[in-house]
């Protein structure tokens, strides 16, 4: 059952995973566009995604590690 679990969560995962997410607000794209340096605005997207990812990883950890306590309790 875990294989099949951990195959449709990476298959999940691929399927929703875009390589050019955009997630600066409105003003911060309007500020950083307007200065003409695009690297800039990339970096200030990037910091955005990792700061909004590292939650999300967290707590996926936290779910897996219950589970796993509680298939072993099952045993």
């Amino acid at each position: 059952m875990f294989k099949t679990l951990s195959r449709r969560l990476l298959l999940l995962v691929f399927i929703c995973y875009q390589s050019s997410i955009y997630a600066q607000c409105a003003m911060c794209r309007a500020v950083l566009e307007s200065e003409g340096n695009q690297s800039t605005a990339e970096g200030i997207n990037d910091g955005i995604v990792y700061l909004m990812a590292v939650p999300y990883i967290l707590v996926g950890a936290v779910f897996f590690a219950v589970y796993r306590t509680l298939v072993s309790r099952k045993k």
